[in-house]
């Protein structure tokens, strides 16, 4: 009789992972053991932490299917997750894979002939007759068909992965040279869980091709098409990197390259390092050669900023400028010099060896000024040796680029003081190269109209926070604002890259805040979703019927050409009785039969993935603006947070006025030049290092202006942004931008001519005073909120504090948004006698009066005896 095939080694691995789930039945007679060696599971990394199983590696609580091979394939009733060690989370070492049944906990079915669907463990029934509520919620994990289809979900806490990450050992950084090439550039690659998200700067190179992955052979490990993103910056991600690579990538011996049309084998390369300083870098610097071009030279900085005192620290990494011939000195020194347009500001000394080329050094207090030109990225940075003139290699500072996506969710659990409304808030930011913020900020489900948004820090004390941006541009309805923050400053900067910073929404009801949401980077993913749509808010109030949840969140929905739905969802708020399984429903419009798609289910705040075989009417929905994302968790089965996926609204370009009496449109323009500057197009994709005396280059629409031009400037994907003004200085090619001051009005009711535009204006013949009480669309300069009431810009008033009444003695004024209190100056002294007033100042006065009453008054101190 001819033997069985031996059942794989996944498979034997698996039954002693569910027998040691179950309980024993007593004692019975042993079983032989098969005399079947299973195969050999891939070695742990040393000091890594995750499972191995089936001859794959999985990271700490990543769950799966598992897959036993032919004849047995993917086993969906069985769901196996790693589970951390039993010393802790943050433990490093192996983990434990344990897996189970998940049949037992199908629901029961109402229908008498229900299906087994492919890639699920529960049978359901024919859709004909199903009611979307029977579908299994927690269940239907989707397997991952293809690396796109993987779950990227973090079980733990929001913001874990990324305090994870604080420590360093999961940040790399590399500088590019190459031996035929002046080009530079500088790579950023963060390891997280499998995988490897990566983005390289570039200076004085063409457009790369392919981003180029090898060991220190030249053996290539993996390659990745160089997509365009923005000039001078690539990203990408590698999945599923093999243990081989990560080991290199540990031992420092992982290299990158950038290929190019005319170097195939690549033009720039070097070696990826870790330092502890990428973890708190905010900063950056790439310095190429000055003077006659020679190859392989050039370097890198990384730079922060004192979280105390206004002082930068930095690490400077260079390649080319100290020989390394043996016999040379140890230690060679170097000038380091800080310019502002050519005028030396601070200079340093420092020394190194090339064996070690780099150092990290500190510029202690930095001026107002300084700090400005620092965020205005004019700050040049250059570095020398020390013995004479020789090679010399310089760049400016700027804010670290990247391809992550600043964000944030604003719900009612974050806010200051927790509410439960069912209202939700979505941001999205870009911080440009000048400093500037541009945002744009939805706002959903709340039941009074919003007063405030703020950019701010995190307070101290209760109502004791730093207001950074008071944010404008209320959209008519109330619930969209888009603007500009054009004086965020390098300490705002700073802190907005070091995901510090918070958004606040206060409403009538709520003027302290209603929701609030930490703004914080998502990183690079590869997904095209979250760059070519805004996200959709998550809210309970959109539920049927309502969910009052302190929960929120937003979701990037997007077709491709493929019809491929790629979708990404994120959450904050979740309490302790919604934890557990959360799953992810696309469906039509509420309270409608139709089909009703799960993307995915998941554990904690955030998941992302790709649908290839969505349905025909899920389809049409998604194209005319009617579908929904529906979010259902352990404490709402039915439903705890909706939003629906609107149809995309196109914003007409503004022209400016030409500053010449005859302009001329060019034929691939929008808005008419004028003639003499038509040197200089505003066409996207133009290389950056141009003159400064011809124009500007702007970060927003990656497009030069002409200099003296002035224009609203379009960012995508937020559009235009009409109530800012960009203007191009000429010799500088510095791009100033600013928020457009609207004249103060005087009549009760003003209104806007078009929906588009910025400002308000009175109707004709009309008349009265300004209204106070939408002070988010006032066009005028911004009240101040002071004891529950509203008082103009510049008006002055005494306080009033129960039980004492108004206190005369104690003067407030409003200037630019916040109100300023002090006491009266009473100096010069009398030189009258001891006349007096019973006000709270003395004067002199023909006859004697009463002194008035004295009395002390909390928080305000105690008025002056006598006065």
């Amino acid at each position: 009789m001819p033997s069985l095939p031996a059942p794989p080694a996944p498979l034997l691995l698996l039954g002693l992972l569910l027998l040691g789930s179950r309980p024993a039945r007593g004692a019975g007679p042993e079983h032989p053991a098969l005399p079947i060696r299973p195969e050999k599971e891939p070695l742990p990394i040393r000091g890594a932490a995750g499972c191995s199983f089936g001859g794959k590696v999985y990271a700490l609580d990543e769950t799966w299917h598992p897959d036993l091979g032919e004849p047995f394939g993917v086993m969906r009733c069985v769901l196996c997750a790693c589970e951390a060690p039993q010393w802790g989370r943050r433990a490093r070492g192996a983990g434990r894979v344990s897996c189970k049944n998940i049949k037992p906990e199908c629901p029961t079915l109402a229908c008498g002939q229900p299906r087994q669907l492919p890639g699920h463990c529960c049978q359901t029934c024919p859709q004909e007759h199903s009611s979307p509520e029977k579908q299994p919620t927690g269940l239907a994990f989707e397997y991952p068909r293809d690396p796109e289809h993987r779950s990227y979900s973090d079980r733990g806490e929001p913001g874990a992965e990324d305090r994870g990450r604080g420590d360093g050992h999961t940040d790399f950084v590399a500088l590019l040279t190459g031996p035929r090439s002046q080009a530079v550039a500088r790579a950023r690659v963060s390891l997280q869980r499998s995988s490897l998200r990566f983005s390289i700067s570039y200076r004085r190179l063409d457009r790369p091709t392919r981003i180029r992955f090898s060991d220190s052979t030249g053996s290539i490990l993996f390659e990745h098409p160089a997509a365009p993103t923005q000039d001078g910056l690539v990203c990408g991600v590698w999945r599923a990197v093999p243990r081989l690579s990560l080991r290199l990538l540990r031992a420092e011996q992982l290299y990158v390259a950038l290929v190019t049309p005319t170097q195939p084998s690549g033009e720039v390369w070097g070696p990826l390092i870790r330092h502890r300083a990428l973890a708190a870098e905010t900063f950056s610097a790439i310095l190429t050669l000055e003077g006659p071009p020679q190859p392989g030279i050039g370097g890198i900085a990384l730079l922060t900023l004192s979280d105390t005192e206004d002082s930068l620290n930095f690490l400077l990494l260079f390649r080319g400028l100290l020989e390394s011939r043996s016999g040379g000195p140890a230690h060679v020194p170097l000038r380091l010099q800080i310019l502002h347009q050519g005028k030396l500001l601070r200079e340093l000394q420092a020394n190194a060896s090339a064996q070690e080329p780099g150092f990290a050094e500190v510029l202690p207090n930095l001026t107002a000024q300084e700090m400005d030109w620092l965020v205005l990225g004019e700050l040049q940075m250059a570095l020398e040796r020390a013995s004479g003139p020789g090679l010399r290699i310089s760049g400016h500072i700027a804010a670290r680029q990247s391809c992550d996506v600043l964000q944030s969710v604003l719900c009612g659990a974050d806010a200051l003081i927790p509410v439960q409304t069912g209202a939700a808030g979505s941001a999205s930011l870009t911080l440009l190269g000048n400093g500037s913020l541009i945002y744009q900020v939805q706002v959903v489900g709340t039941g009074s109209e919003v007063v405030a948004m703020t950019l701010e820090t995190k307070p101290q004390r209760r109502n004791q926070h730093t207001v950074l941006c008071h944010m404008v541009g209320l959209q008519p309805g109330g619930h969209r604002a888009v603007g500009i923050c054009p004086g965020l400053g390098a300490r705002g900067a700073h802190m907005l890259l070091q995901n510090e910073l918070f958004l606040n929404v206060g409403t009538k009801d709520f003027p302290d805040g209603e929701l609030r949401g930490h703004v914080a980077a998502l990183p690079y993913s590869g997904h095209s979703a979250r760059h070519d749509t805004l996200p959709v808010p998550l809210a309970g109030a959109l539920v049927l019927p309502p969910v009052q949840s302190q929960a929120a969140g937003h979701a990037w929905l997007s077709l491709d050409t493929h019809c491929h739905l790629h979708y990404e969802v994120l959450l904050a708020g979740l309490g302790g009785s919604e934890q557990g399984t959360i799953t992810a429903h696309l469906l039509g419009p509420p309270g409608m039969p139709g089909p009703r798609r799960l993307l995915k289910g998941f554990y904690g705040p955030e998941a992302q993935g790709v649908v290839k075989d969505l349905e025909p009417e899920l389809l049409r929905h998604l194209a005319q603006g009617s579908a929904s994302l529906l979010i259902t968790t352990k404490g709402s089965p039915q439903g705890e947070l909706r939003g629906q996926r609107r149809t995309v609204i196109c914003d007409p370009v503004v022209c400016p006025p030409p500053s010449c009496p005859s302009p001329v449109q060019a034929p691939d323009q929008c808005c008419p030049v004028c003639p003499e500057k038509q040197d200089v197009k505003d066409l996207p994709g133009l290389p950056r290092n141009r003159d400064p005396g011809e124009g500007c280059y702007f970060d927003g629409d990656r497009s030069w202006r002409a200099a003296g031009t002035r224009w609203h400037p379009v960012v995508p994907p937020f559009g235009l942004i009409k109530c800012a003004v960009c203007t191009c200085k000429g010799g500088t090619g510095e791009v100033h931008c600013e928020k457009v001051q609207c004249p103060r009005l005087a009549c009760a009711q003003p209104v806007r001519a078009n929906p588009t535009d910025c400002c308000k204006q009175c109707p004709v013949g009309s008349g009265g005073h300004p209204q106070l009480g939408d002070p988010m669309q006032a066009d005028g300069p911004r009240g101040c909120r002071f004891a529950g009431q509203w008082f103009p810009e510049s008006q002055s008033w005494h306080p009033s504090v129960p039980p004492f009444g108004e206190m005369s003695c104690i003067t407030c004024r409003c200037g630019a948004g916040v109100p300023h209190c002090e006491r009266d100056d009473c100096s010069p002294p009398l030189s009258c006698g001891p006349g007096k007033e019973s006000r709270c100042c003395s004067h002199c006065t023909p006859r004697r009066r009463p002194a008035p009453e004295t009395r002390t008054v909390p928080e305000l101190g105690k008025e002056d005896e006598g006065s």
